[in-house]
């Protein structure tokens, strides 16, 4: 399948409890991972890889796709989830998430799986990466587009920010970044931590154009996007305000699923609540 393809916001939400579900079986099944930003990242990945991106998963050297650069790679278990759900390979390998010998490792590897375009793990250095092939696209003349996930933890380094500068004096048009901003990190309140406040500021003097979101209204994500793609004079951001374990009500605004598995009757619980979520969407 060629996407980007048409859904309702309904159908979103249906893909989104299920990679919810994917996220908590995996990192419950590795005993390990991150499911705190991975949660919080879902109708953001639901919505660009299944409405957005151009790309084919049958394909993935394509020339005329979309890139994703993922700036926030520790949130594998949302990665996995949305490739495997959009048929770069069979969600039955998400078990095998973190196990010796898989393809699916706690980082990202721009060789394995299928689907990854660039390797990481180091906060604030792949931003720099995705400014950089948005130059060489908007050199090379071409259409394609490219977008990025960061996390507060980006944020934090130094080297994003040279990125920020260089995309708009590059006035890259074909680059939008999402942030997904949960303000929580694995040591607690981000702005306990080392603040970032206030994040549009900051991006609108360095020149970007600016949108702050719901990162969990479709509505919202879909708009934003569209006001993006449509911004040609420099690099857009959609800073989402989002819920770090969103959709797991004993995980959200918890620093402490930042890197935590939910096993036993945290995990029965979390499935619990996921197919109740379920029902009220198939039912109304």
């Amino acid at each position: 399948m060629v996407y980007p393809i048409e859904l309702s916001n309904e159908e979103l939400a249906l893909k989104a409890i299920q990679m919810r579900r994917d996220i908590v079986e995996m990192t419950c099944s590795a005993g390990s991972g991150h499911p705190g930003g991975s949660l919080s990242s879902v109708e953001i990945l639901v919505t660009l890889y299944n409405t957005v991106l151009k790309h084919d998963p049958d394909n993935v050297k394509w020339e005329d796709r979309d890139r994703m650069i993922f700036c926030k790679c520790h949130i594998t278990p949302a990665i996995y989830s949305i490739l495997a759900r959009t048929g770069y390979f069979s969600p039955e390998d998400l078990m095998t998430f973190r196990k010796l010998g898989s393809d699916l490792q706690g980082h990202p590897s721009r060789f394995h799986p299928r689907g990854i375009e660039m390797s990481g793990g180091s906060l604030g250095q792949n931003l720099s990466v995705a400014t950089g092939v948005a130059l060489g696209l908007k050199h090379q003349k071409k259409l394609n587009r490219v977008f990025a996930l960061s996390s507060e933890g980006d944020l934090q380094e130094g080297q994003s920010w040279e990125a920020v500068m260089s995309a708009a004096h590059f006035k890259l048009g074909n680059l939008c970044l999402f942030v997904d901003y949960n303000k929580l990190q694995i040591d607690g309140y981000v702005e306990d931590v080392m603040g970032i406040h206030p994040l549009d500021e900051k991006f609108k003097a360095f020149n970007w154009n600016v949108q702050v979101i719901d990162g969990h209204k479709f509505d919202e994500i879909r708009d934003a996007i569209k006001n993006a793609i449509a911004f040609e004079g420099g690099p857009s951001v959609i800073i989402a305000n989002t819920i770090k374990g969103k959709g797991i009500s004993f995980m959200e605004n918890e620093a402490g699923w930042h890197g935590k598995a939910p096993c036993g009757e945290d995990m029965e619980k979390a499935i619990e609540e996921l197919k109740h979520e379920e029902s009220l969407l198939t039912t109304k």
